[in-house]
Parts: structure tokens; C-alpha cells; sequence
């Protein structure tokens, strides 16, 4: 799933990662590292601050499977993504808080290309999806099936900025995906939605607090993970026979 996260972002992690182990080896873990900078990035962009607790683990195992088994995708129905959040007992209000982190960042065009090329039928584009987006949209993922990193902001006002107006966008029919669309129409998610693309203040709260509370979600602490040597791989690797 890391394949849609941008290298720079891991560039980062590495150096931060790699000074550290030369000024106190063994201390601080990559879960830390990337609960930290996560944090400063949201505040660098215009986010709100939240507290982040320190004396994670890192994980002695790695499995893709249970990453795609435990995160939402983009065409799942609202029931489905509700449940995705429920089961780690999150309410609809933090899940639709969490989801503002889209108002900075990108999406691969594969990820929103079917409502832009033969949605169905009888119309190639998805009537919900606003036409000037579109096409602006069309153009930009023209060749998305020969170059994989094509890609295009989530929000297309202020893509650089942490803000509410992702939630803006959405009411608009200026979200990219087809989960965007459906938190502005969903009678679960709509009200939150609007609220939020009123008052920033009120999403900053909530996105704060909702962030606080995914920051120690399954943390590993004590025997049960490691600090990585190298947050690429696990500090004692199997012996090759």
C-alpha cells in the first residue's frame, strides 16, 4: 500500500532515522519517527497541533495482507467504510474528521480513473463528479495506464494547505473519489460534512483529537516490537540457506 506514498516522504523518515541512531543508537523507533513528522508536517501546512505520546515499538513483522484487509479503499460502499473505522472503535464523526487529512496530498490517477473513462454505458464520466474537474481530470490521467505514477491533488483549491476546504470541495462534486462523493451524500456523513465546511475550527478540533486517538492505536510497546536499526527492515533478518 506504501507504493502511493511519495519517496521524498520516505527520504525524510530514513535521514531523521539515521541521525538519531548516530546521536542515541537504539532509542527512538521508526513508529515514533513517523508519528512525529506526521504531526509537524499537518502544523507546517496550516493544521492544527496535537500531542503526540512517545514509546512505540517497531513491528517484528511486516504483512501486506492485513494492511489491505484493515484500511478502506475508494470504492467501497459508506457501510463498508463505516465498519473499516467502527471495528478499531472509531465513531462516523472521527472517520469523517480523519478523512480531511485529504485537503493536502495526491491520488494515483488508477484510483478515480473509472469515473472519468466508461463510467458506464451510457455516460463515460460520472454524472456526480463536476464537469469542469472532469476534465481537467482527463487530461491530466490520459496516460495513466502506461505510467502508473500519474496522479493529481485531492484538493483542488488549496492542495498545499491544511484546511476545511477539502469538505467544501466534496459538496461541490470536486472530490476526486467516489468515497468523497458518497460522504456528501450519505445521511450518516452529510451533516458532519457541512459542519466541517463551515467551521474550520470545529474540523480542527475533531481532526486533532481523532488523530491523538489513532496515534496509539495497536502501538507496539515492551517485548512485543523493536527500535529498528533501519526502518526498512527488522534489525535480526532470517539466515539465507
Amino acid at each position: 500500500m506504501n507504493l502511493s506514498l511519495s519517496g521524498d516522504a520516505f527520504d525524510i523518515i530514513v535521514k531523521i532515522k539515521n541521525e538519531l541512531e548516530l546521536t542515541c543508537p537504539g532509542v527512538v523507533s521508526c513508529s515514533d519517527i513517523m508519528a512525529v513528522t506526521t504531526r509537524d508536517l499537518v502544523k507546517m501546512v496550516g493544521g492544527p497541533y496535537y500531542q503526540v505520546t512517545f514509546g512505540r515499538k517497531d513491528s517484528t513483522e511486516s504483512n501486506a495482507a492485513k494492511v489491505e484487509a484493515s484500511i478502506p479503499t475508494a470504492n467501497m460502499t459508506m457501510d463498508q467504510i463505516i465498519e473499516k473505522f467502527t471495528v478499531k472503535g472509531f465513531t462516523v464523526t472521527e472517520m469523517v474528521a480523519l478523512t480531511g487529512a485529504h485537503t493536502i496530498g495526491f491520488t494515483h490517477c488508477k484510483e478515480f480513473a473509472n469515473r472519468i473513462f466508461n463510467f458506464s454505458p451510457s455516460n463515460p464520466v460520472d454524472p456526480t463528479l463536476h464537469p469542469k474537474l472532469a476534465a481537467g481530470l482527463k487530461q491530466v490521467c490520459a496516460n495513466y495506464t502506461h505510467d502508473p505514477a500519474m496522479s493529481a491533488f485531492n484538493d483542488v483549491r488549496s492542495p498545499s494547505k491544511f484546511d476545511n476546504a477539502y469538505y467544501q470541495n466534496v459538496l461541490k462534486g470536486l472530490g476526486l473519489l467516489t468515497s468523497d462523493y458518497l460522504l456528501s451524500v450519505d445521511d450518516r456523513t452529510k451533516p458532519i460534512v457541512e459542519s466541517y465546511a463551515k467551521d474550520q475550527d470545529v474540523f480542527f478540533k475533531d481532526f486533532a483529537a481523532a488523530m491523538e486517538k489513532l496515534a496509539v492505536l495497536g502501538i507496539k510497546t515492551g517485548q512485543n516490537g523493536e527500535v529498528r536499526q533501519r526502518c526498512d527492515q527488522f534489525n535480526n533478518l532470517p539466515a539465507l540457506i
